[in-house]
């Protein structure tokens, strides 16, 4: 969807990324980039993808003008650098910077592979960064191999390390099982996360893959994961509310420490959900998994005002849809991978 004028902009609520089914949208994701410098399996084929071009990019200054409208004038709290691997973005440190110093200071957090955190987390948290989630589905070399294809599982453990270190706690560790890959690895993943303080969550696969090979029937489930953990620790609900976070928290033996579940596609969670989306080309995604986008940056270049801006992402929110509708009969993935979208 391009929003080309402004007769064609439902009239938005006030002050706020609303939907009309009673949400509102106050965490931010900005993709930086889509290129990555891995190649897992559930999201690129081995030889890559054709890059976005530069030209279409947006530059430093107007992912920070974008994302300050969010902050100052949409009532965005929570702002989150995706890819790709953000970390391939030269300015992230002066972006991450700018974000942090917006009137609010939002959360700021990034998602990334690990593998270049080793010589930026501290560049990072001295420019304003709070946290990172950190993907890493093994801790064996052989199979970090076969998933990613690339042999970097030491840059990945050593660029944990170095984020916490830094202080860029709590250190989260997102993890994909695999069947016939990793499936047998959750205890023991789960176990190296305990003894270093990280703090694991396991994800459902989802149909966010370039290939578009996605098969229900072939990803681990929750129950799956709850199966696998259970020979090994006792898992109980941690007593506190969840509200719109992803995961849902487990004490691990008693507590205090937790592992996580994001079952996006067994558990959906879209009725609490609180998230919008930012590409790196500066479309707005309302959803995850929406077919449609909101293009912001067209507007900004052709010399838009904040005000405008603003009322523009206010429309693509309205449209948001109650679910992202995987179980649906007529369900069909994003155009975009996750890669290009942005987690």
């Amino acid at each position: 969807m391009s929003l080309d004028t402004a007769e064609t902009l439902p009239t938005p609520v006030a002050g706020a990324l609303a939907d009309t089914h009673g949400r509102v949208a106050t965490d931010l994701r900005v993709s930086l980039t889509d290129r990555c410098n891995l190649r897992c399996q559930y999201c690129m084929p081995a030889e890559g993808l054709d890059w976005m071009p530069t030209e279409q990019t947006l530059t430093d200054d107007e992912v920070v003008r974008l994302v300050s409208i969010a902050v100052e004038r949409l009532g965005v709290t929570d702002v989150r650098f995706t890819g790709g691997e953000p970390l391939l973005r030269r300015g992230l440190p002066g972006i991450v910077a700018a974000t942090k110093a917006l009137s609010g200071s939002p959360t700021v957090s990034l998602t990334s592979n690990g593998m270049g955190l080793k010589r930026t987390a501290g560049a990072l948290a001295e420019a304003g960064l709070d946290r990172v989630n950190i993907s890493l589905d093994t801790v064996r070399p052989e199979s970090f191999r076969e998933i990613t294809r690339r042999d970097r599982l030491h840059d990945v453990i050593d660029g944990l390390a170095a984020a916490q270190a830094a202080g860029l706690a709590p250190v989260k560790v997102n993890a994909v099982l695999m069947r016939g890959i990793n499936d047998d690895e959750a205890p023991e993943l789960l176990g190296w996360c305990l003894e270093r303080g990280y703090q694991l969550r396991f994800i459902e696969q989802m149909p966010l893959d370039a290939q578009h090979g996605w098969d229900r029937e072939a990803m681990i489930t929750a129950d799956e994961i709850f199966e696998r953990l259970a020979p090994a620790y006792d898992l109980a609900p941690a007593d506190r509310s969840r509200g719109s976070a992803p995961a849902e928290e487990f004490l691990v033996d008693g507590g205090p420490q937790t592992v996580g579940i994001i079952a996006s596609v067994t558990r959906p969670f879209c009725g609490d959900c609180d998230r919008v989306r930012l590409t790196a080309d500066g479309q707005v995604r309302n959803c995850l998994f929406a077919r449609e986008e909101s293009d912001l940056r067209t507007a900004m270049r052709a010399g838009a005002d904040d005000a405008e801006i603003a009322e523009r992402w206010q429309a693509a929110m309205i449209t948001k849809l109650p679910g992202h509708g995987i179980d649906d009969a007529g369900f069909l993935q994003p155009v975009r991978p996750m890669s290009a979208i942005g987690g």
